[in-house]
């Protein structure tokens, strides 16, 4: 079934359009939670929670890309519940990716205004447009998907301390890019 046609069952609020949801995204939402979640129960929860979600927000909403606006939920529900666990001191699974990314991303705080996200997201998008299809895909996979760095590295067919050097290299390059951009990493 086309995306549209499943847009339509939600502003008709059919429950016919969870189960269409299921049936074209069930394995891509539950592939980006057991990506971030590694219990897959945890994973099976935010899937359920992710059509509870689009339920909720059609209408009025009406995304442009159906599958986007799903990971994008997903995604956002698996770190909420990592950082549920974390705060409550029984997750730690997430903390490595994210302690890769944090050498080179710019420190938050509690000030910081929309402005400057936006200036941040702007910055980032261009670097990755700068980038070699297959690296722009690896860089998203690792730290949008969360991908392991082994599992990278077998569908690149390298080593996993190969795989693991070229996305420290990557890292780099969107440090200086960022520093370039005026924010201080």
């Amino acid at each position: 079934m086309e995306d549209s046609a499943i847009i339509d069952l939600y502003f008709a609020r059919s429950e016919d359009a969870i189960a269409e949801t299921d049936r074209k995204y069930g394995a891509f939402c539950r592939r980006v939670a057991q990506s971030l979640l590694t219990v897959r129960e945890d994973a099976e929860e935010c899937v359920n929670d992710t059509y509870h979600a689009a339920w909720n927000a059609m209408p009025p909403e009406r995304p442009v890309s159906l599958r986007a606006f799903l990971g994008r939920i997903t995604r956002n529900l698996s770190i909420s519940r990592i950082r549920y666990a974390h705060a409550q001191k029984r997750y730690n699974g997430m903390e490595s990716m994210l302690s890769e990314l944090s050498e080179c991303l710019p420190a938050r705080n509690d000030t910081e205004s929309e402005v400057l996200c936006m200036q941040l997201t702007a910055c980032i998008a261009a670097w990755l447009r700068t980038l070699a299809p297959e690296d722009r895909v690896l860089f998203v996979r690792r730290y949008w998907y969360a991908d392991a760095v082994c599992e990278l590295a077998r569908a690149c067919g390298v080593r996993e301390n190969q795989m693991a050097q070229r996305l420290r290299r990557l890292r780099g390059r969107l440090r200086t890019a960022l520093e370039g951009g005026g924010f201080s990493v």
